[in-house]
């Protein structure tokens, strides 16, 4: 992306919604050498980040409350201000902590859905910006339809939003920064770039809509993907699932994936989508449940118990993408994505390496255990549930903290509850103290 932008136009990774499914903390963390700023919807997506170690600014581009703020300034996220009575509450909250508050403002140009009304905008930028320990961090609009086929309407938007821009600038406010393009916009208006854009569904390597293409080079990061945990054979008559709704005509051979709307399989690819076995497709037949899903292999030779199934993705020079899912199911990409439910393990790779595996009851450890050898242990749940052999960090060993990656550990200094253990994370030239027992450290490999 930012080698189609060119190196003069910032970009905010908008990391919403759990990174549109794909883990936000994870996606921020491999983004933030490659990025200006991220976006998220909800105090909580910001502060999740924070915990993550992201240090670059958050914008909250969902206005937020009031009763909010304290914390919004407690983790330096920046919201967006649409009211005057919330500005001043901001104002009120910054001058009582001795801080300086950022914030942005969005304009309404069109999409009709939050922010400030651009016949307002003008008068109350420059109301908002006077208020004391405020600072104005950047002015941004909205396309509500800049993957149309008619970009007309978009562009008059851009217009009028730099025209706003202009005058607020051209009379003394200081506005360090206006962006306004979304995916789409940002591929298919290039005058709508301004200073940042703020890929969302397009940096996970997917477009809006069927049809458009996003910049060369760019395609989805992610696949879902089970394994059949049985396969039956059905006699003609059989019916399948809740409501009977698939009859078996022939002797058949039926698939059970373990995946279902739970997980965030649509219900209603009921009879209607397929999945990938063997390369090739393999209708769902009967209903979705919540837990499991039918298809049907009959026509694919060799299929047995433990064999993959992709959902989405590729498999052996066959593609089912996840806008075809999401064409079947009548939605959009987007809710086919930001549905994925938090069940769904999550494998983070890089190449062929599986960096982290992520689940319902955290990191998934291999940890070394003296006398025990390996076992596995998840970074959620509490130490009592350990396997024996647990013991704590020693110089040499590498470790993983559960927000800040691989590290070394250098020293172990003090007894008891006051020990502490030094370690250097990859990729941090800072060392970093914590208490040695502190339960986000995990051993990972003896010294």
């Amino acid at each position: 992306i930012r080698d189609s932008v060119g190196e003069g136009t910032r970009v905010m990774l908008v990391a919403k919604a759990d990174a549109y499914g794909h883990g936000a903390a994870r996606m921020a963390q491999a983004a933030e050498r490659f990025v200006s700023m991220f976006g998220v919807a909800t105090l909580h997506e910001g502060i999740e980040l924070r915990g993550a170690g992201i240090t670059l600014p958050i914008l909250i581009l969902t206005p937020t409350l009031q009763d909010e703020i304290e914390e919004i300034l407690e983790h330096g996220l920046a919201p967006s201000v649409a009211t005057r009575e919330y500005a001043r509450e901001l104002s009120t909250a910054a001058v009582r902590r001795g801080v300086r508050a950022g914030f942005q403002v969005e304009v309404d140009t069109g999409m009709g859905r939050a922010g400030v009304s651009e016949r307002e905008a003008e008068e109350f930028v420059r109301e908002v910006t006077s208020l004391p320990a405020l600072h104005l961090e950047g002015l941004y609009s909205h396309f509500p339809e800049s993957d149309a086929a008619d970009l007309d309407f978009s562009r008059d938007q851009v217009m009028r939003f730099l025209s706003l821009a202009g005058r607020l600038r051209a009379s003394g406010v200081r506005v360090p920064l206006v962006h306004a393009a979304n995916s789409a916009g940002a591929v298919r208006m290039p005058e709508a770039r301004l200073e940042m854009i703020r890929p969302g569904i397009l940096a996970y390597g997917l477009m809006p809509k069927p049809g458009l293409e996003p910049f060369q080079g760019i395609h989805p990061v992610m696949s879902m993907k089970a394994r059949l945990v049985q396969v039956r054979d059905l006699e003609p008559g059989s019916t399948v699932s809740y409501d009977r709704t698939f009859t078996v005509k022939r002797p058949s051979r039926i698939g059970v994936v373990p995946v279902g709307y739970g997980h965030g399989l649509s219900w209603l690819l009921s009879n209607q989508g397929a999945v990938l076995v063997h390369g090739r497709r393999a209708p769902i037949a009967g209903n979705v449940t919540m837990d499991i899903t039918m298809v049907d292999v009959t026509d694919i030779p060799g299929v047995r118990t433990g064999d993959e199934v992709v959902i989405f993705g590729h498999q052996q020079g066959e593609t089912l993408s996840a806008q075809e899912l999401a064409t079947r199911s009548r939605t959009l990409v987007y809710e086919v994505l930001c549905t994925l439910g938090k069940r769904v393990v999550r494998e983070y790779r890089r190449g062929a390496t599986i960096e982290q595996v992520m689940t319902l009851v955290g990191e998934r450890l291999v940890v070394a255990g003296p006398g025990h050898g390996e076992h596995v242990q998840y970074s959620r749940m509490p130490a009592k549930a350990a396997a024996p052999g647990k013991r704590l960090p020693r110089v040499g060993d590498t470790v993983r903290h559960d927000a800040l990656g691989v590290g070394l550990v250098l020293r172990v200094s003090g007894e008891g509850e006051h020990s502490l253990v030094l370690i250097s994370f990859e990729g941090d030239a800072t060392q970093r103290k914590f208490k040695t027992e502190d339960p986000r450290i995990h051993i990972l490999g003896g010294s």
